[in-house]
């Protein structure tokens, strides 16, 4: 195997995930293009993927998602792009890790689902929460025992 020799050595990449109602991915490239500033910008079905510097990046990840920031969701990729390791011109066919796109994009509406549902009913919630676990009794060590023995037989 040939020996590895990164194009855009020290940057990363990351990829912004929209599923808004209000939010396209057309929206967010258009504010994305007017903070980029020497950020690597591509629209994707899904959002967009960027590339650049780390402070670069994470500055644009910032701006953009004070958009709509229960609906935009950002995750590291894995290989910078064009990579021949991994890049779909080489390797033929979809990207390994679109795959998993596929399957955590519809996930995307319930986790917004719940942070829109924590950010209307406030705080008190998260103080309940944390009061109720202080006050849940906690499983005693010999009931434990008795529930495994009865799995086992």
């Amino acid at each position: 195997m040939t020996e590895y020799t990164p194009k855009l050595a020290g940057t990363v990449t990351k990829y912004v995930f929209v599923e808004s109602p209000a939010t396209t991915p057309a929206d967010l490239a258009l504010r994305a293009y007017e903070a980029s500033e020497g950020v690597m910008i591509k629209e994707t079905c899904f959002g967009l993927q960027v590339t650049g510097g780390p402070e670069e990046v994470d500055r644009l990840i910032r701006q953009i998602r004070a958009f709509d920031p229960n609906h935009i969701f950002v995750k590291d990729r894995g290989f910078p792009p064009g990579d021949p390791r991994r890049c779909r011109a080489n390797l033929g066919g979809a990207r390994p890790g679109y795959f998993g796109h596929e399957f955590e994009f519809p996930i995307l509406r319930f986790i917004s689902h719940g942070l829109e549902e924590l950010e209307r009913r406030g705080e008190e919630v998260l103080g309940e929460a944390t009061r109720e676990k202080r006050t849940k009794p906690v499983l005693d060590v010999r009931r434990l025992r008795e529930l495994i023995e009865l799995e086992e037989s």
